[in-house]
Formats: C-alpha cells, sequence, structure tokens
C-alpha cells in the first residue's frame, strides 16, 4: 500500500509518466418487453425480466496528473487481450522513458502474457518499457483507474445494453468527453493518512 501512496506523490514528468490500469466486465442485456418511457412525474419502466447477450470486458488505463485516459472494450479478458493493451499504452507513450503502471494482482497481468503473444525480443522490450507497481490484496481501491471505470459505469454504462457495439461507442465518447474537459483525480490519502485511518494494519503501532 506504501508503495503506491508514494507513486502517488510523485510529480508530474512527461518522461516518467505514472499511468494507472484496471478493467472491468460488462455483461451484455436487452429487454423482454418493451420498457414504458418516462412521463411527467413518472419514472421510466423496464420489466425485471432480461435476456442476456454474452458479455464484454472493458480496459482503461488513465494518467491522473495529465486527466488523459484510453479504453479499450474487448470481447474476452484473456491474457493476450491484456498484453495487446499494454502494447498500446505503450504505443501511447511512445517517446517516455520509463512508464510506471499501477494495477491489481490479476493472474493475466504479468510477464508471461507478454510472452505468450508476441516474440520474447518484444515482449522483453515492452516489458522493460515499464515499472509495474501492483496495488495489494484487498487494496483495489488504492487504483485510480477503478475510479475512473466508476465515472464511467454511472456516466453512460449503468443501463441494459445489448451488444458491443454500442458499448464501444459510449465508451468512446466518454472518453472524448472526459478528457477534452482535462477531468482529472485529486488523491489526497497518503502514507501518514494510512498509518492513522488504518492502524490495524500496522502492528507495530499498537505496541
Amino acid at each position: 500500500m506504501e508503495m503506491v501512496l508514494d507513486v502517488y506523490k510523485r510529480p508530474f514528468d512527461p518522461s516518467h509518466p505514472i499511468v494507472c490500469m484496471d478493467e472491468s466486465p460488462k455483461q451484455l442485456i436487452s429487454e423482454t418487453r418493451v420498457p414504458i418511457p418516462a412521463s411527467p412525474g413518472k419514472m421510466a419502466k423496464h420489466d425485471y425480466e432480461y435476456k442476456r447477450c454474452g458479455k464484454s470486458n472493458i480496459f482503461l488505463a488513465c494518467e491522473p496528473l495529465a486527466g488523459t485516459r484510453m479504453v479499450k472494450v474487448t470481447e474476452r479478458r484473456t491474457k493476450l487481450d491484456w498484453a495487446c493493451f499494454i502494447e498500446e499504452i505503450a504505443a501511447r507513450y511512445e517517446y517516455a522513458e520509463k512508464i510506471t503502471l499501477v494495477m491489481d494482482n490479476l493472474n493475466t497481468h504479468n510477464a508471461g502474457s507478454l510472452y505468450e503473444k508476441f516474440p520474447p525480443d518484444k515482449a522483453k522490450a515492452l516489458w522493460d518499457r515499464f515499472e509495474f507497481v501492483h496495488t495489494p490484496k484487498h487494496g483495489s481501491w488504492l487504483n485510480i483507474a477503478g475510479i475512473e471505470l466508476n465515472v464511467l459505469t454511472s456516466r453512460c454504462l449503468n443501463r441494459r445494453i445489448d451488444n458491443i457495439e454500442t458499448v464501444k461507442k459510449e465508451v468512446a465518447a466518454w472518453q472524448e468527453f472526459r478528457t477534452n474537459k482535462n477531468a482529472k483525480i485529486n488523491w489526497r490519502f497518503t502514507t501518514a493518512d494510512a498509518r492513522v485511518k488504518l492502524s490495524r494494519l500496522y502492528t507495530t503501532l499498537d505496541s
């Protein structure tokens, strides 16, 4: 936890960007009955029954200090999909000396995924572009990309969508709108705060 918090204290540096990455499934659902639209004084009504139309996955990477983000919608959440997204992040920061990437400990988030997708030389070159910083177990709340995903979900995906193409269009529109606003997340939780508010995690503080 303190390693992640130390990363968030670093100043903005275009040659050493701090990027947070997360991913989330999006279930595709269609209506079984035509919804009743909203009317003055009455909310829209949807039948509780629905039809499952498969799943999609949303990869999101954001640079909190720059107010930018990139989002990719895929049909699956495999090692190869993650490896391809890592390649896109590296391309986005082509001129960076080193990219610090904060992410969780999902079993696909490792060097093996890159070596499964790319030839050894390319996999090693990609791995060397990054400084990987993992959030601790049960500490996904430390990942700023999770906050961005929550904003995305609440703003445009918190309804029934039955096809991946619509998800892609909604996500692309949200990404452009939020980036044009230069929307940033002001992270304020520090190591000093952690040692007070999460003192139960520090056994030596009790002695």
